[in-house]
């Protein structure tokens, strides 16, 4: 029996390319599980966009944008390597030196789709599939086909997530979520919102996720 008769609704807003929102992903995961039963949880990701500038079907290494964003290569390099740091501590195989600068959009339409029914794959899955594919396999996580063969990995019909992708589904939905990023004072990623009301910003430790959480279920 669960000390919370209804599970807490938990809102991540998060990007596929943003690192921090893997490693915080993968956290939070360990420390739901130390939950065990105690807790139920309801976990849902929402779309944020780090770089929506990034033009979609124009690709390039990430290494190259990083040094443009933290004033060249060597504190580029410098910020990767504390990065790749803290992933492998997390047993996360981060290869920076793979990835790809790319247009998010189409990720957080299919991540968006695999959270309703229509989605043979639940979302946690294709949000893991996703970020594995980008950061370890060095995936263009902007192209159509590939996002197509990734979600057929995760049982998903490469003809459905095709029609999905040409319908336009889910792009006013994906819109509105990072709309509300705003409304909450969002203005980095990952940040974790429990139903509603109360925000953990960043990619916190295992126990402070669990801490956070049981006590958020102590005030409900």
């Amino acid at each position: 029996m669960s000390e919370t008769s209804t599970p807490l609704q938990i809102e991540i807003w998060s990007d596929v390319i943003c690192p921090w929102c893997y490693i915080g992903k993968t956290r939070f995961d360990r420390a739901v599980e130390l939950l065990g039963d105690d807790i139920a949880v309801d976990v849902t990701y929402r779309a944020y966009q780090l770089d929506p500038t990034a033009r979609p079907g124009v690709t390039e290494p990430v290494t190259e944008s990083y040094a443009r964003k933290f004033g060249g290569p060597e504190q580029a390099s410098r910020v990767i390597e504390r990065i790749t740091a803290a992933a492998t501590e997390d047993g996360i195989d981060m290869r920076l030196d793979r990835a790809l600068r790319a247009n998010t959009i189409l990720a957080h339409r299919l991540a968006w789709w695999a959270s309703t029914e229509a989605c043979p794959a639940d979302q946690p899955t294709v949000q893991d599939r996703l970020m594995r594919a980008y950061f370890t396999e060095g995936d263009d996580i902007g192209d159509p086909e590939r996002l197509c063969a990734l979600l057929a990995e995760v049982g998903v019909d490469p003809t459905a997530t095709r029609e999905f992708l040409e319908s336009g589904a889910g792009n006013e939905e994906v819109a509105a979520e990072i709309e509300r990023a705003g409304e909450h004072g969002i203005s980095a990623v990952p940040t974790f919102v429990i139903d509603g009301r109360w925000a953990i910003p960043g990619a916190q430790d295992v126990e402070t996720f669990e801490r956070v959480l049981r006590r958020l279920a102590e005030r409900r």
